[in-house]
């Protein structure tokens, strides 16, 4: 089982990581090169692409200009990622073999660096997926990274003995791999909350919900997807009814 995680637009500089473990990024050649195509843009540029703040813009724009493939100054992933998802994963509190379950198991999608293992020391920035930056290869950054991050999928999966690909990541992060292309089957886990008489997806609670069911893998040291069925963190069960093949949906009925 392979699981495949979204990054986050917030980061964490300042708390101290919990681990001196680290690897490169993979593809640091391919990231340059969209590098350099950012540092062609002024703030006001960045602004307009990426609806940032002015002061945003700015601070990406340094960001771009000091950016280096020597990632010895960098910060591990999972250690620098902030949002809700990483809040779920709490990987600060992983131990050392559950850290260890997680950079063999779990991969980061990005714009910027394509594919993360969880240990990889990456520089501050911001380039979402779904950013419309024209480069060499086409259009956007789906264009870019075109069949790259599903080879790159497919051959960590053989590595691994990985028979099932396990989306705990965004629509538009997803849309960066071609399931068609993957050499395994891939299963989407899906959680909704109850509100106004109903199940919905609520995306704060999805998306700390995705960071929860990567945390209890790695602790739990699963590599059956089946595993994942017996999820029941903050509330959360496996609704059998609804679910398919391709589509496991968690529920719980918490007024959110």
């Amino acid at each position: 089982m392979l699981i495949v995680l979204s990054p986050a637009k917030s980061l964490d500089l300042e708390t101290p990581p919990t681990t001196k473990l680290h690897s490169q990024p993979d593809f640091l050649d391919h990231s340059a090169q969209l590098i350099e195509r950012l540092r062609e843009f002024s703030p006001a540029q960045i602004g307009e692409l990426m609806d940032l703040s002015d002061n945003l813009s700015a601070l990406n724009v340094a960001r771009y200009a000091t950016w280096t493939h020597d990632t010895a100054e960098g910060r591990q992933a999972v250690m620098a990622f902030n949002g809700d998802v990483y809040g779920g994963l709490d990987a600060r509190s992983l131990k050392p073999a559950q850290l260890d379950y997680a950079q063999s198991r779990i991969r980061i999608l990005s714009g910027l660096y394509g594919m993360l293992r969880p240990l990889d020391l990456i520089h501050p920035h911001r380039l979402e997926m779904g950013t419309r930056l024209s480069n060499p290869r086409g259009k956007d950054l789906y264009a870019f990274w075109g069949e790259t991050i599903t080879q790159a999928l497919n051959k960590t999966a053989a590595e691994q003995g990985a028979e099932t690909l396990v989306n705990l990541a965004s629509e538009e992060y997803f849309k960066s791999v071609k399931p068609k292309l993957l050499d395994v089957p891939v299963i989407t886990p899906q959680f909704e909350d109850w509100k106004n008489g109903k199940y919905k997806i609520i995306s704060f609670y999805a998306k700390r919900a995705r960071g929860l069911m990567a945390r209890f893998a790695a602790v739990k040291g699963i590599t059956d997807p089946h595993k994942l069925k017996k999820f029941n963190v903050d509330g959360y069960a496996f609704d059998k009814k609804d679910s398919d093949d391709k589509t496991w949906i968690f529920r719980r009925r918490v007024e959110a």
